[in-house]
């Protein structure tokens, strides 16, 4: 399921990444890769605030829509 989806503050583990590699590489590097492990803390409007390791991260729709992900 796409992670705009996924139920709020339940870990959740990322599945697959459906975008082009210059953005796969950015999400990578923030800590956003396949089989790792992000919280989902709230949700508008299909954007999307993460909990990312020990960070928060903000997600637009557009591209929120691109990260599958399994609880």
């Amino acid at each position: 399921m796409p992670i705009v989806m996924a139920p709020m503050n339940v870990p959740v583990t990322v599945i697959k990444i459906m975008t082009e590699e210059k953005v796969k590489k950015h999400l990578e590097n923030l800590g956003i890769t396949t089989g790792s492990t992000v919280t989902v803390l709230s949700e508008e409007c299909g954007s999307v605030v993460l909990m990312v390791k020990e960070g928060r991260l903000a997600l637009d729709k557009n591209l929120a829509t691109k990260i599958l992900v399994r609880v």
